[in-house]
């Protein structure tokens, strides 16, 4: 770099001071001398604090806690260590972004945030090349300059939403960037010299990990951040949201006493998320509506907010309780879905009627979705004998399955043995335990498959009012994701075969005495 400067300095000096060229060379020396080539900040290597620091600004979300503790650790032990390249992946609103200044707070390092969020063009990245008017670096080298240091923390947002077009492909760009290989000479098209990367820790967050090519989701320390619960929300509420809304309101803890069944009102009435933005908003509403009474009438006393009157700050429910079947019925099987807002109860609605043996799939089913019902349906015709079935059943009626709500789309494969269920409960006669939920894969032999989301799908199943929850026995592991004190509200089931799914969900055990639906 010294070398390039040197050699730019002297056309420089033998050019004159009006040329074109001039200016675009002074444009470039300015950005070599403003570039911390050389100056880093010092890591806070005390354990202790950055844990306090990291606790004060979130609460939960242990797994990048500690991997912000084992790097401190290690930096203690080891003077020379790369900058971890992290990836928080989870839903809107848990925190992902504000985690970033705190990481930084909590190392004493610089902080910079750049939005990837719908770039499309390769140059914001490595920059334009200096032939090009108006030429500038790329958007790290921009944000490494910004920070003043070489070691700052660097936060890339949405990287899930990186586009491409005619300009380039963004994300292959990055790869050179989040290689820790790579980056120690990370070559920007306007420096055009190598620039030292691997002190910066990168952090990059995502909603979906999906859309992320793959050979930069190898390059990057995926840590999964889920959902939080009732009672974490409320914590969370009570610790940060409602402090900082009654400030920036203008108010105090003498105007505004809001109640903790009421914060768990707005929070299953007013909001449906996995994160708590929707619910500082609310919260915030209740506080202007205090300080709009408080600036019109002039009184400041204490108003008391409880599940009770909510609804006079907020108006009526947005959400109505998801409300369990009243009695066990035939055909109707309680499911379970995960959206990236969180899980949500799925009801697979099954009728029997008489027809051709057509199969009538309904409610807005994707592709993999139909393939599951079809799937249920072979194993069902494959084992007729031992449900106590006429084949003929098959031929002489038409089979409906719905599941509401009709206008949602829907699809994945976690809905096979709800449908078996559904479908076998239609069949027989038999009816299905209103209180059991259940998600999982089946496939033509029976065997039932890992699902995504277990924490979010148990979550829905507690708010729902479910006792049991039965889940692939490969899913073991995702246990250790979801509170005690929701283990204790419900039973959780691992199966591993149809059969065990059909023996907990059905009042009794299909056999060759089950009743025959009426033709």
């Amino acid at each position: 770099a010294n070398k390039e400067s040197l050699k730019q300095l002297e056309r420089l000096e033998r050019m004159h001071p009006d040329a074109a060229e001039a200016n675009i060379i002074r444009t470039y020396l300015d950005w070599m001398i403003d570039l911390p080539w050389n100056k880093k900040t010092r890591d806070s290597l005390d354990l202790k604090q950055a844990r306090k620091i990291l606790d004060e600004d979130h609460y939960g979300l242990d797994k990048i806690k500690d991997r912000i503790i084992e790097y401190l650790a290690v930096c203690k032990l080891k003077n020379k260590l790369k900058g971890p390249i992290l990836c928080f992946v989870g839903p809107p609103g848990v925190g992902k972004t504000s985690l970033g200044k705190s990481i930084a707070r909590a190392l004493g390092r610089k902080f910079f945030r750049l939005s990837l969020g719908g770039m499309k063009d390769e140059a914001e990245i490595r920059g334009h090349r200096r032939t090009y008017i108006g030429a500038l670096p790329g958007r790290i080298i921009q944000g490494i300059k910004q920070a003043g240091t070489k070691n700052p923390v660097f936060m890339m947002d949405e990287i899930d939403k990186i586009g491409s077009d005619f300009r380039g492909d963004p994300s292959s760009a990055l790869l050179e960037v989040l290689d820790p290989e790579q980056n120690s000479e990370f070559s920007d098209h306007y420096l055009n010299v190598a620039f030292d990367l691997s002190n910066v820790m990168f952090i990059t967050t995502a909603n979906m990990l999906d859309p992320i090519p793959a050979a930069l989701r190898d390059r990057m320390e995926i840590i999964e951040l889920s959902g939080y619960t009732d009672e974490e929300k409320l914590h969370i509420a009570r610790q940060y949201l409602l402090p900082r809304q009654l400030e920036e309101n203008g108010i105090s803890e003498k105007n505004l006493l809001l109640s903790d069944q009421g914060i768990l009102q707005i929070i299953s009435r007013y909001t449906r998320e996995s994160g708590v933005r929707n619910l500082e908003r609310e919260i915030g509403s209740v506080c202007r509506k205090i300080a709009c009474r408080i600036a019109t009438d002039g009184k400041t006393g204490v108003v008391r907010v409880t599940a009770k009157n909510v609804h006079k700050f907020l108006g009526p429910p947005q959400y109505l309780p998801e409300e369990n079947l009243k009695e066990n019925q035939v055909g109707v099987a309680t499911g379970l879905a995960w959206t990236p807002y969180g899980g949500v109860v799925l009801q697979v609605e099954t009728t029997v009627m008489p027809g051709k043996g057509n199969l009538v799939l309904t409610g807005q089913l994707g592709d993999v979705m139909k393939e599951s019902a079809q799937a249920a349906l072979s194993y069902i015709r494959s084992r007729t004998t031992e449900f106590g079935l006429d084949a003929s059943i098959f031929k002489e009626n038409d089979i409906h399955i719905h599941v509401p709500a009709g206008a949602t789309p829907k699809d994945g494969p976690s809905a096979g043995i709800t449908m078996l269920t559904s479908l076998l409960s239609a069949l027989t006669g038999i009816p299905i335990y209103r209180t059991v939920a259940m998600t999982g894969e089946v496939t033509l032999t029976g065997r039932v498959m890992p699902i995504g989301g277990l924490k979010e799908k148990v979550l829905a199943a507690v708010r729902y009012g479910a006792t049991t929850v039965i889940f692939p026995d490969a899913n073991r592991k995702d246990l250790v994701d979801i509170p005690k004190n929701i283990q204790k509200k419900v039973s959780l089931v691992p199966v591993e075969h149809a059969d065990e799914v059909l023996q907990r969900a059905l009042t009794r055990r299909p056999d060759k005495s089950a009743r025959q639906p009426e033709k």
